[in-house]
């Protein structure tokens, strides 16, 4: 799977760094380390044609069932595991598990610093996808209103100041920044399905849940040398407008970030 992240498309958030926080970033789209797919024995079969957006879902998470699959999309796309490893299953468990709790604690606005957050994904109907791969369909699986749908791509809008152990964006200014400032993270999509569209369809949907909440200012980071992801948020309108000091990726042990920049009061798109 590939992090839209701030980090693989390498996306990751940046809440999969430091695994409370679980690092992002990558198309991976999104924040910090990319969280690498899981290697697990997939049925690949031919790529789905575009006609499977027509039954795409990109909204806010509705549910705690949607929640887990979403979590568990995260760790299938940002961590390599050896199949052969022992526990390999019960560790992939315990990751899903801690984003699962996390991710519930920064919604319900628990989380120090943070103001609104919220869970976007991507979501398709499982017999679109049974004979596309049996690992994501077994693992991302969630019911809707009676409906079997799988969680393909997934990212969380944050409002704060900055996120843990990221570069700090500088809009908007004085009082009120907290209110007005807002970061994507975690950005993920499974690489099954990557070079479809869904991480500019988790990107636009993201702009206009942030515009909601009175968002003037969106931010995202991602990798330096994580091209396919810096194209997809230039696609989506962001801007350079900072990096990351080298001596800060060498102390974390990470690629070097960029921070792109998007002015949501100028969107007429939405």
């Amino acid at each position: 799977m590939a992090l839209l992240s701030s980090s693989s498309l390498s996306f990751m958030a940046p809440e999969f760094y430091n695994v409370l926080h679980h690092q992002s970033s990558s198309l991976t789209l999104s924040r910090r380390f990319p969280l690498r797919p899981i290697i697990t024995a997939l049925h690949v079969c031919t790529p789905p044609h575009r006609e499977f957006l027509s039954s795409l879902f990109v909204s806010e998470t509705a549910s705690e069932d949607e929640l887990w699959a979403a979590a568990c999309l995260r760790v299938r796309s940002f961590y390599d595991f050896d199949p052969n490893t022992f526990s390999v299953l019960d560790h992939k468990k315990y990751l899903a598990e801690r984003e699962f709790e996390a991710l519930k604690e920064r919604i319900a606005g628990k989380r120090t610093g943070f103001g609104r957050v919220s869970c976007i994904n991507a979501t398709v109907p499982l017999s679109q996808l049974s004979s596309l791969s049996d690992d994501l369909c077994a693992a991302c699986k969630f019911t809707d209103d009676g409906e079997d749908r799988v969680v393909v791509g997934t990212l969380d809008v944050n409002q704060c100041l900055r996120l843990p152990d990221e570069i700090r964006g500088k809009k908007p200014e004085g009082i009120g920044a907290d209110f007005g400032r807002a970061y994507l993270s975690n950005v993920c999509v499974a690489k099954e399905l990557q070079r479809n569209g869904l991480g500019y369809e988790l990107v636009a949907k993201s702009k206009i849940v942030a515009q909601g909440w009175g968002i003037s200012d969106l931010y995202v980071h991602v990798a330096v040398d994580n091209e396919p992801a810096k194209n997809l948020y230039m696609k989506s309108g962001f801007v350079h407008e900072s990096d990351e000091p080298a001596w800060q990726a060498r102390f974390l042990d990470r690629p070097r970030r960029l921070l792109l920049w998007i002015g949501l009061s100028s969107i007429n798109d939405l």
